[in-house]
């Protein structure tokens, strides 16, 4: 060594001890004095020959064995500091000289400063083995089994997804992929047909498509066409063509009830431009061949033919049958492909529902009730026939009325049954009950007398009033002569509690049970909730609620021996070739007076229609009639009764000795040309009598000779005794 280096360096005089050289750090040459040991403590560095380019004689087989230590050292180093043993094992202060000769001890550093340096970075964890930050060192086999582990997780992925769509989604991709080609056409069962008793047809099906649209296979550069053509053919306003074949449906339902001579002709010209997307199907519309006859009874259904209204709606079970379904493809053009139709369901057709009316007997009230009409225009008006023995219901009107063919342009109060919904005071008809509850409890016997007070009663600190000054009358002439006193004193010969028990008795307060929606039970209430006068004023039909076919049920009682028995209107139901499926038979709901009881208050109402009674004009020649008049004041909703507006009534029934029909008649606010010709007897009564003269000619009633004298219009006039 030469220069500044040689003079720095003291070469020792025994050539077997190493030569060291010491350089203060920073003055001398960097590169070979820099290499040796650093001395702790001092910027001094130890420089061992072996690291200079001139080697000592004699020193070569030291040196190499120097090397081979070195080497094996840094190979158990680097394994050591694996293991987190390395910088574990350091010693405070650095070895000096030359590395161990055992090699037993790998903490001494071989690189003090980039060692020194990392720990002081941070980069080092002498307890774990790990580098700072958590950071492992990888090697091969935690390489390999972290790509194994990935894969796993990869595939464990995937075959989830798999599972997933193919098991869990299935159906639903599976539906969503058909219906670009596939869909489920409804098979339509048939409606059931409804007759009446004699098996005239009053409801059933004709034939008619639906035409519906698929956008899909719909060209979109023919939809303007195509709008024009439908718009024209199908009477449909464009507008609104346009915005159903702009949806991105795939059916959808261009027009209903579309008669099959026009569907074929569209059908054609379809073809004949190559508009594609266009299809039809099959259906049927409800036709009804009496129009406004029946209209109430009889109901009507919606576009999906489910009845909304009448038998349609409380039969609809029998009628609407079980729809069937196929499914089937389309190819490109839209059509169907028949050989890959799919599964199928073939539909069942509706039972046929054959009513208790009888055509005829339908048709004869409905001539008398427009009449009615015409003469008196009503508000309202409500006709009904019944067998009294089985509850068989022969005819039913109501008026207002509608078409059922055009009921769209039907108002709402023309469409109400009021036969069953309307609530109103009966009148003088409910005085039956009284005098039918007193005689069933031996309280009186038809011949008993009671006064009348002469016309004017005081009871409860309110006065009652008869229309005439009656002062003793039988229990059977107060029936004849309405009498309003006699009434209230049959009722308070019972008591309220027992009074009020004979009322539900005669199924007031309840539904009658009829095949009609919408039936209410009217309003009866309890003793609790009686005035000081209610005992007074109910038997004369006043402060109760009742129904026209209660009313009706009530007087079939008395007519058939004093049995409750339900309406019916619903006779049978079959299947189309006459196969019987369910008989509805008559109903007996309980015994609600004696038959002895029954038989004396029949004869009693036989004097009211004859010239004694309120009803002679109801009489009909040849037959002997037995019977009820009524007439109520108009109850005002906002409370109390509207001035000048009544509810006229008659009850009957034919022949008296062995009744074949039971009828009410009931007219709503009926304008008369005089005030005091609005009457039960005057206005309801000659109704009931032509109806009941044609009624008794159809069914081949024959009439009694000595009968046949009818009455005249002035000795009507004359000796019919008006009544409240």
């Amino acid at each position: 060594m030469r220069g500044r280096a040689a003079r720095n360096c003291g070469w020792p005089k025994n050539w077997d001890e190493p030569l060291e050289t010491t350089q203060s750090r920073g003055r001398g040459f960097p590169g070979a004095l820099d290499c040796g040991h650093r001395v702790a403590g001092s910027g001094r560095t130890v420089l061992r020959l072996s690291q200079l380019a001139v080697t000592p004689p004699g020193r070569s087989q030291e040196i190499a064995r120097d090397r081979a230590r070195r080497s094996a050292h840094t190979k158990r180093r680097r394994e050591c500091a694996d293991r987190g043993a390395y910088f574990a094992k350091r010693p405070a202060t650095p070895a000096e000289g030359r590395l161990p000769q055992d090699g037993s001890d790998c903490g001494t550093k071989h690189r003090p400063a980039r060692t020194d340096a990392a720990c002081a970075r941070g980069k080092c964890d002498s307890s774990s083995g790990k580098r700072a930050g958590g950071q492992m060192r990888w090697n091969g086999r935690t390489r390999c089994a972290l790509i194994c582990i990935a894969f796993v997780l990869l595939f464990s992925a995937f075959s989830f997804r798999l599972v997933y769509l193919q098991l869990v989604k299935h159906d639903e991709y599976a539906g969503l992929a058909a219906e670009k080609h596939v869909y489920k056409q409804p098979i339509y069962a048939e409606r059931g047909a409804i007759t009446d008793a004699n098996g005239e047809v009053l409801a059933h099906n004709v034939p008619v498509e639906i035409v519906v649209a698929d956008t899909s296979h719909l060209n979109k550069e023919k939809v303007a066409e195509a709008v024009a053509l439908l718009s024209r053919d199908l009477k449909i306003d464009a507008d609104e063509l346009w915005g159903k074949l702009g949806s991105d449906r795939h059916y959808i339902v261009l027009k209903r009830d579309v008669p099959e001579s026009a569907a074929d002709a569209l059908r054609a010209k379809l073809r004949e431009e190559n508009l594609r997307g266009i299809f039809f199907e099959h259906d049927a519309t409800r036709l009804y061949p009496n129009g406004s006859m029946l209209c109430h009874v009889i109901g009507f259904t919606d576009f999906d033919h489910k009845g909304i209204q009448g038998v349609e709606a409380s039969m609809d079970e029998y009628l609407h049958g079980q729809d069937g379904y196929r499914y089937i493809e389309h190819n490109r053009a839209g059509q169907e492909i028949v050989l890959y139709r799919g599964q199928e369901r073939a539909s069942r057709d509706g039972y046929q529902v054959h009513l208790t009316v009888d055509l005829n007997l339908q048709n004869i009230v409905e001539n008398e009730i427009d009449a009615a009409v015409r003469e008196y225009s009503p508000e309202k008006a409500i006709i009904i026939l019944m067998r009294p023995q089985t509850g068989e219901i022969l005819a039913m009107a109501n008026r207002p009325n509608f078409d059922l063919n055009q009921r769209s342009t039907a108002k709402p109060e023309q469409m109400k049954n009021r036969a069953v919904i309307d609530m109103m005071e009966p009148g003088s008809t409910f005085k039956v009950v009284a005098a039918a509850a007193a005689l069933n409890e031996k309280k009186v016997r038809p011949d008993t007398t009671i006064f009348c007070e002469n016309g004017v009663w005081n009871y409860g600190g309110r006065a009652l009033h008869d229309h005439r000054p009656y002062g003793e009358l039988s229990v059977r002439d107060i029936l004849v002569k309405s009498s309003n006193i006699g009434a209230a004193k049959l009722a308070i010969s019972l008591g309220d509690q027992k009074f009020y028990e004979y009322i539900r008795r005669f199924g007031f307060g309840e539904r009658t049970g009829v095949e009609l929606p919408g039936e209410i039970n009217g309003m009866i209430r309890p003793p609790q909730s009686w005035s000081k006068i209610s005992i007074t004023r109910i038997p004369m039909g006043h402060e109760v609620g009742v129904t026209p076919l209660q009313m009706t049920v009530a007087m079939a009682t008395i007519a058939n021996g004093g049995k409750l028995v339900t309406p019916r209107i619903v006779k049978s139901v079959t299947t189309a070739d006459g196969k019987m499926v369910s008989e509805f038979s008559p109903a007996v709901v309980r015994q609600v007076i004696a038959p002895e009881t029954a038989r004396q208050l029949s004869n009693a109402l036989r004097g009211v229609v004859s010239d004694r009674g309120t009803a002679a004009a109801a009489a009909v020649p040849g037959f002997i009639i037995a019977g009820k008049t009524g007439t109520a004041q108009k109850v005002d909703p906002r409370g109390g009764y509207q001035k000048g507006k009544d509810i006229v009534s008659f009850a009957g029934f034919l022949p008296a000795d062995h009744p074949e029909f039971v009828g009410l008649v009931m007219l709503d606010d009926a304008k008369t040309s005089k005030p005091e010709l609005n009457y039960g007897g005057m206005v309801a009564g000659p109704i009931f009598a032509r109806i009941a003269e044609k009624a008794a000619r159809y069914l081949d009633l024959a009439p009694q000779p000595d009968l046949m004298k009818p009455a005249t219009a002035g000795r009507v006039a004359s000796t019919s005794a008006p009544e409240h």
